[in-house]
């Protein structure tokens, strides 16, 4: 992300999955649990250290079915339907679900309608009867989106609508496990006016107009964090492209950018293929530029859909070099994030220290040679400052409440690229190459968290490493850093 436009990470930050279906023995089978013996309703979460009551036990999503219907309003809220095909791994009386800001008409479990009542930002729906473990669950809930008021989620554009929904936000827009320890697969169907264009994560299934209005479906291909959904609805032109191996690119931007975005947009495939050099085949099924007429002050990842305001590009079309690293950013991010997406919110060094990493090595070899080095130089000097204001590394400080943009410090992003520079010193470069390519070959389209990077480094480097990165990501001070003993600190203010 640009350095002078200060991401924003937490905005920065029908669901249908099928499974194998019970058989009438075993329905027979299961005893159901008295309604007195279910708990009263109460918020849930995963126990995630940075958000406990994101995400919910006892049950494992395969796939999101979301349907919205938008009247050509952005201050109204959306007729919706999500329905959730999940499986459990629990005996559960009542299941939770991560909703709040919109209206639920009805919830259905597995075709029966079951009762509902909200606790928190919890949605607790009690089923018609006890669900056991291995068990196919389909949740449909009827309900609005609402776009209005703060908090994330949806973004008003001056001609509709975007999401921004990380770190928390997801939930704000559609009820599910809002964590990125549980990605599924999504459906999207949205209905809008026919003079708007509808576009969202993964692949155009459809376009069918009936009347006035128009529905547009899309699929992913791979799965798919909460936090990463995006639908964008407004006057856009798409505009596409080929990139490496024939890869779909397509760009969303105002219908009257057209012209003037498209010098920008065209340096995408060569952005990719710099970034194939390091760390392999781009991952997932298409990619693009999203560029929202907002006034926003943050880049964003999306799955396949990297969001950025209409003046960044506007921006961009005059000062292309200053702009470049902030698309590498938030390419790399397809990879390290997207793909590869971390199990646990303090994870989130991995995410945007490797994206830092890659926006700073593009920049210096690109465009300003030795650009890398100072820019670490002057990370190191700063980091004991960061890890007192922030925490380490991958011990940030929870955030307070209403203050997820705290999460998102300067030590998740050039102090965590500084980590990542240190290891490149201490095992060099062609064994952190080999580590950095087999970290997204590995845990593609799963997730992954700290413990399993350093494991993988000591593998690739041949020798044990926990030590050494435990102190650069843990330690309340900076390390010393490899091949440069003459760089210091900075004292922290006090």
């Amino acid at each position: 992300m640009l350095r002078s436009v200060r991401r924003r990470r937490p905005l920065r930050h029908a669901v249908l999955a099928t499974v194998v279906l019970a058989t009438p023995a075993t329905l027979a089978a299961a005893p159901a649990a008295p309604a007195a013996q279910a708990p009263p309703p109460r918020p849930a979460g995963i126990g995630d250290p940075l958000f406990p009551h994101l995400g919910n036990p006892g049950y494992d999503v395969l796939g999101y079915d979301i349907a919205l219907t938008y009247r050509g309003r952005n201050d109204t809220p959306l007729a919706a339907r999500t329905e959730i095909t999940a499986r459990a791994t629990d005996r559960l009386p009542r299941l939770n679900l991560d909703f709040t800001h919109g209206t639920v008409r009805d919830v259905t479990v597995n075709g029966r309608p079951a009762a509902h009542a909200r606790a928190g930002e919890d949605l607790v729906v009690t089923p018609a009867r006890t669900l056991y473990p291995g068990e196919p669950v389909r949740i449909a809930v009827r309900h609005t989106s609402d776009p209005r008021g703060g908090g994330g989620g949806w973004i008003r554009t001056r001609d509709g609508l975007a999401m921004a929904n990380q770190a928390d936000a997801a939930h704000r827009v559609f009820p599910g496990n809002d964590h990125p320890a549980d990605k599924a697969r999504f459906t999207f169907r949205v209905t809008a006016p026919k003079d708007l264009t509808v576009v969202a994560n993964g692949v155009r299934l459809a376009r069918e107009r009936a009347g006035a209005r128009t529905t547009w479906t899309y699929r992913t291909a791979h799965p798919m964090a909460t936090e990463l959904a995006q639908v964008s609805i407004g006057r856009s032109a798409v505009l596409r492209g080929k990139g490496p191996h024939g890869l779909p690119l397509r760009h969303v931007v105002p219908e009257r950018d057209r012209r003037s975005a498209r010098p920008v947009v065209d340096r995408t495939p060569a952005q990719i293929a710099w970034m194939e050099r390091y760390v392999g085949r781009y991952p997932l099924e298409s990619y693009g530029v999203l560029s929202v007429d907002a006034p926003l002050n943050f880049a964003l990842e999306t799955q396949t859909l990297s969001v950025f305001g209409r003046d960044f590009l506007r921006a961009a079309a005059k000062y292309p070099k200053r702009a470049e690293g902030v698309f590498v950013h938030e390419l790399a991010h397809q990879w390290f994030g997207n793909s590869v997406t971390p199990r646990r919110w303090s994870d989130l060094w991995l995410n945007e220290g490797h994206a830092t990493w890659y926006e700073a090595l593009f920049t210096d070899e690109r465009h300003d040679r030795g650009s890398l080095v100072r820019r670490m130089r002057s990370a190191y000097e700063q980091s004991d400052g960061w890890r007192k204001d922030g925490g380490p590394p991958a011990a940030p400080r929870r955030p307070t409440a209403g203050g997820q943009l705290e999460l998102f410090r300067p030590v998740v992003y050039d102090g965590s690229a500084l980590v990542l520079y240190a290891l490149r010193q201490e095992i060099g470069a062609t064994a952190f190459g080999k580590l950095e390519r087999t970290w997204v070959t590995r845990h593609r389209d799963g997730t992954a968290g700290t413990a399993d990077f350093v494991a993988l480094a000591s593998e690739v480097a041949g020798r044990d490493l926990e030590d050494f990165l435990h102190a650069w990501l843990y330690d309340e001070r900076t390390p010393p850093m490899p091949g440069h003993p003459g760089w210091k600190p900075a004292k922290p203010a006090r």
